[in-house]
């Protein structure tokens, strides 16, 4: 499995953005005083065609929810629910600071919220 640094990361995130009208919409963080995420699905036939994010974040969170896009685009919404903060981290080339290990999750928890607006709103409908 390919494996991915920080700084290239941060450097030139993937998939940065809103999506107009999402199937999927998630949110985490605080926005008022800390690291925020908010996520956009496209979906087909369960699967991920489109992803972007808006990060208001330090550079490690910008990059690891890039990195998570990166690891949902295309996955079937069933597996995508299993991307967790030590997904995330062990597609990491090399280790981040025990400080910033919480940076993973704030991907993470927006994509799984993501996923859980778009089964609700399937399920409602």
């Amino acid at each position: 499995m390919k494996k991915f640094s920080v700084k290239e990361l941060f450097l030139s995130p993937q998939n940065c953005g809103k999506i107009e009208d999402p199937d999927g919409f998630g949110i985490y963080g605080d926005s008022e005083c800390g690291d925020y995420v908010e996520v956009y699905l496209k979906i087909e036939d369960e699967h991920i065609t489109d992803i972007k994010f808006l990060c208001k974040g330090c550079p490690t969170a910008i990059a690891l929810t890039s990195l998570m896009t990166i690891l949902a685009k295309g996955k079937h919404v069933d597996d995508a629910a299993e991307i967790t903060d030590e997904v995330i981290l062990d597609s990491l080339e090399g280790e981040i600071s025990e400080e910033k290990k919480h940076c993973s999750n704030l991907g993470a928890e927006a994509l799984y919220n993501a996923l859980m607006n778009y089964v609700l709103k399937d399920i409602e409908s």
